[in-house]
C-alpha cells in the first residue's frame, strides 16, 4: 500500500476494485493525492534522471562561471560587420549551444550578450526580433539531443531508446527549424555595423578548472549513453565541484529537481488509481503529440512530459509533442521566461511588443512544424 488515507480501505481486494469503506466507488470519495508519505514513494522517483540532471547543471554552471560561453560569443561577434551577420551569430549561438548546454543555459548566457552588443552598436531596434529568434532557436535546437532540455533527458531515460534513435527522431524537426530561422533572419534589413567588444568584465577563470569541467561533461555524456554508472559519476562530480568551486554547486537549479521529485510521486500515486489511470490513458492514447502540445501551453513542457509519461508507452510521441509544445505561449517552455525577464528588466517599455512578437512567431513556427509532423506521420 502506498501510504494511508482518511478513508480506511477494507482490504486490498476492495481497493483494487475501487471501493472504500462507504461502499461507493472511490472516484466519488477520494482521488487520493493526499496520501501521507510512505517509504514506498521512493520507488516512484527516477534517481538516475535526477543524478544526470544535477551533474549537467553543476558542470554548466562551472563552465559559465569561468566565462567559456561568454568568451566564445564575443570572439564570434567580433567578426560581424553587418546586422544580418550579427543576427545569425546571436541566434545560432543559442540554437547549437542548446543541443549540449540545455536551452536555459544558452539563453542565460547569450541573451544578455545580445542586449549588450545591440546597445553598443546602436541597433537597439533589433532587440525584439533577435531575442525572440534566440528564444525560439534555443527551444528548437535543444530538442535534438537528450541533454538539450530536462524533458528530453527524462523521456530518453524512461524510453530506453538509443541516442542515435533519439537524434534521428528529432532531426527532421531540427533541420526544418534551422531553415525557418535562416529564412526569418534573411528578412532583417542589412546594415553595416561596427563592434568593439568591452573586455572589462573578465571572469576569474582557470584553465585547470575549465579542463576539469570539460572532462566532467564528457563523463556526463557517457552516463547519458549508459556507458558509465550514474550514481558514481554524480557523486564524483558533486564532490569535485564542491572542492574546486562551490559556486558551481550552488548554481544548480534545485527547485527544478524538487519539481521532478514532486511529479514522480504524483504520477506514481495516480498510477495506483485504476479509474484515473484508465481515464488518462484513454485520453492520451493515440493522441500523444496533440495532448503533449496542448498540455505544454498551460503547464510547460517539462511537467507535461512527466505527467503524461505515466499514462502511455508511446514515448516517441511524447518526445515530439513536448518538444514542439515548447513553442506557443510564454510558459510553454519555462526557458522562454529567461529572455522575457531580460528584456523586461532592461527595457520595460518593450514588454508588450516583445510578448506580441514572441507569441506570433511561436505560433508560426509551431504551425509549420505540425505540418512537418503530419507529413512524416
Amino acid at each position: 500500500m502506498k501510504g494511508t488515507n482518511r478513508y480506511e480501505r477494507k482490504n486490498t481486494r476492495d481497493y483494487k476494485e475501487g471501493y472504500c469503506t462507504c461502499g461507493s466507488s472511490y472516484t466519488c470519495c477520494y482521488i487520493y493525492v493526499f496520501n501521507l508519505p510512505s517509504k514506498e514513494y521512493i520507488e516512484f522517483i527516477d534517481f538516475r534522471v535526477l543524478g544526470i540532471l544535477l551533474s549537467l547543471m553543476i558542470v554548466m554552471a562551472g563552465l559559465g562561471i569561468n566565462g567559456i560561453f561568454d568568451g566564445l560569443g564575443k570572439s564570434l561577434i567580433r567578426k560581424c560587420n553587418s546586422t544580418r551577420k550579427l543576427a545569425f551569430v546571436l541566434v545560432f549561438l543559442c540554437f547549437f549551444s542548446a543541443m549540449l548546454l540545455t536551452n536555459d543555459v544558452a539563453l542565460i548566457t547569450f541573451v544578455p550578450l545580445a542586449l549588450l552588443t545591440l546597445k553598443m552598436s546602436g541597433k537597439e531596434n533589433l532587440v525584439i526580433p533577435i531575442v525572440v529568434m534566440q528564444t525560439i532557436a534555443a527551444n528548437l535546437g535543444s530538442m535534438l539531443t537528450p541533454m538539450g532540455n530536462p524533458q528530453n533527458l527524462y523521456l530518453y531515460g524512461t524510453s530506453g531508446m538509443g541516442i542515435a534513435q533519439f537524434i534521428l527522431l528529432m532531426l527532421p524537426y531540427t533541420a526544418v527549424s534551422a531553415v525557418l530561422l535562416i529564412v526569418v533572419i534573411l528578412t532583417f534589413k542589412k546594415e553595416s555595423v561596427t563592434l568593439s567588444i568591452n573586455e572589462d568584465n573578465k571572469t576569474n577563470s582557470s584553465k585547470v578548472r575549465v579542463v576539469v569541467y570539460f572532462i566532467m561533461f564528457v563523463l556526463c555524456i557517457l552516463v547519458v549513453v549508459r556507458v558509465l554508472p550514474w550514481h558514481v559519476i554524480t557523486v564524483a562530480i558533486f564532490l569535485v565541484a564542491l572542492f574546486m568551486e562551490k559556486e558551481a554547486v550552488k548554481g544548480a537549479d534545485y527547485a527544478l529537481l524538487l519539481t521532478f521529485i514532486a511529479f514522480f510521486i504524483f504520477i506514481g500515486n495516480m498510477g495506483e488509481l485504476p479509474a484515473v489511470k484508465n481515464m488518462l490513458s484513454s485520453l492520451v492514447k493515440g493522441r500523444e503529440v496533440a495532448v503533449s502540445i496542448i498540455s505544454s501551453q498551460a503547464v510547460s513542457n517539462v511537467p507535461a512530459a512527466l505527467l503524461l509519461s505515466g499514462f502511455t508507452t508511446n514515448y516517441e510521441g511524447l518526445i515530439i509533442g513536448t518538444n514542439l509544445g515548447g513553442l506557443g505561449t510564454l510558459i510553454a517552455s519555462m526557458a522562454s521566461l529567461i529572455s522575457y525577464k531580460q528584456v523586461a528588466n532592461g527595457q520595460s517599455e518593450k514588454k508588450g511588443k516583445y510578448f506580441v512578437s514572441f507569441t506570433v512567431w511561436n505560433v508560426v513556427f509551431l504551425a509549420v512544424l505540425m505540418v512537418v509532423y503530419m507529413l512524416l506521420g
